[in-house]
């Protein structure tokens, strides 16, 4: 049970989110950026969550590796495949690759 003291030092318990509801809030930039193709996009991230799961224990990746992953794919559905596969094999080279296009393009590293 959650005190008044947890909400005042911010030790709050997060209610988890869906499989269901990640895909729906993830639905708007995939059709922002792959138009007819964002099922398959979201089949893909739903395929990486379990991935995931069954590499790091957790449920699903955080939304920097996911963000990194749409970055890293630049509109391209295989391109997003392989950098959801290198999201599981090495988060850390999916994010070297992600912030390497973010300074070409001038934006936030």
């Amino acid at each position: 049970m959650l005190t008044r003291q947890d909400w005042a030092c911010g030790r709050v318990a997060h209610m988890p989110i869906s499989r269901a509801g990640r895909r729906a809030i993830r639905e708007k930039r995939a059709r922002e950026e792959f138009g007819r193709d964002a099922g398959a996009v979201l089949d893909i991230l739903e395929l990486t969550e379990l991935a995931w799961h069954d590499c790091y224990g957790e449920i699903t990746p955080s939304d920097a590796v996911v963000d990194d992953i749409f970055v890293v794919a630049q509109g391209s559905i295989a391109s997003f495949g392989s950098a959801a596969r290198l999201a599981v094999e090495d988060f850390r080279d999916l994010r070297l690759a992600a912030d390497d296009l973010r300074a070409e393009d001038g934006g936030p590293v």
